[in-house]
């Protein structure tokens, strides 16, 4: 795939980012292939379009948009892919940063309409200051993500660190979006880059993942992503079932998508359960549980599990808490040259 110098557009959905905002852009202008920036402020109530215009380095390319009322970050993203014209696409959460040379290292990857690399997770309560991150360097070791692989990468499992592939953050292709008509569900506040890469392989995007590192995110308790609500769930869950009526998935991944589906719905009859019991009683709470049996083994499942996790903190036994610094995907590393 033969490119000129500015080909991207990076499109950064910001509410409340006045802290992180300027980070992320600086990390955006310093890429030579990136064309445009275009900040969509999400209805803020803290000065986050003020800073975001500040980090402007005058070159023409920042342009800042401002949404008077809070519509989440699918509406943020179409509005932004609406009001730009680079052929390609590139998500930049509002606390996150690109790592110098990492459109360099995606475009010199052949054949896709998606191109995603690793993620480097840094836990937000390190010192490090983003600006000065090197990623150690790995082997670009590229490959084709296939539908069922990649919807198995999204069904995340307890006790066991977050990894989910709906993580990655890829350069799209602007004319695939466009010859399928594909943008963010609007309906979605939780999953909607799950579900647009998902729709999208399922109508034959070729993705293209390097395990080279070129995305720092940084990991926050208080992220918007971890305080989704109960409905968002039921949301995902209904996507889902939209993604199996398409009738160019065969059986086999149809199967996948209803482990994944059955996942993200036992989560939300666990959460609608526990809000049910808050704001009810725990009778009104046990008459949804015992209302069917798809209700009633989830939550069972996930109350023992929380009691059980309970337990072992109040006996000493804290769940291992995340390293520093770790990445979306195992890589080789590139020995230093001799």
């Amino acid at each position: 795939m033969t490119i000129t110098s500015s080909d991207v557009c990076v499109i950064i959905a910001a509410r409340n980012a006045a802290r992180t905002i300027a980070v992320a852009i600086a990390s955006a202008l310093r890429e030579p292939e990136v064309a445009e920036i275009v900040v969509v402020d999400d209805a803020s109530t803290d000065d986050t379009a003020d800073v975001a215009r500040a980090a402007d380095d005058g070159s023409g390319r920042l342009s800042v948009m401002r949404l008077d009322i809070n519509r989440g970050p699918s509406f943020a993203r179409n509005a932004a892919i609406a009001a730009s014209k680079s052929p390609f696409i590139s998500i930049l959460d509002a606390d996150d940063f690109f790592l110098e040379g990492r459109f360099r290292n995606l475009f010199a990857v052949a054949d896709w309409d998606f191109a995603a690399d690793n993620i480097m997770l840094i836990r937000d309560d390190t010192t490090t200051d983003p600006a000065k991150v090197v990623a150690p360097r790995f082997q670009a070791e590229p490959e084709s993500l296939g539908f069922e692989q990649f919807i198995e990468g999204n069904i995340s499992r307890r006790r066991v660190q977050r990894g989910e592939l709906g993580f990655l953050k890829p350069v799209i292709s602007r004319a695939f979006l466009d010859r399928h008509g594909l943008r963010y569900d609007e309906k979605l506040r939780l999953g909607e880059d799950y579900e647009l890469y998902a729709r999208a392989v399922a109508l034959g995007a070729r993705f293209k993942v390097i395990r080279s590192c070129g995305y720092g995110a940084i990991v926050r308790a208080d992220s918007l992503s971890g305080r989704h609500k109960t409905q968002d769930l039921k949301r995902l869950a209904d996507a889902d079932l939209a993604l199996l009526a398409l009738d160019s998935l065969p059986e086999r991944s149809k199967a996948v998508l209803r482990r994944h589906e059955r996942h993200v719905r036992d989560k939300y009859r666990l959460r609608n359960f526990l809000d049910v019991k808050a704001e009810r009683g725990l009778a009104s709470a046990a008459a949804y549980a015992f209302a069917s049996q798809s209700n009633l083994v989830p939550i069972l499942q996930g109350v023992a599990s929380d009691k059980l996790e309970a337990l072992f903190r109040h006996a000493g036994f804290a769940p291992r808490r995340a390293p520093p610094l770790r990445f979306l995907m195992d890589g080789t590393r590139v020995e230093k040259d001799l």
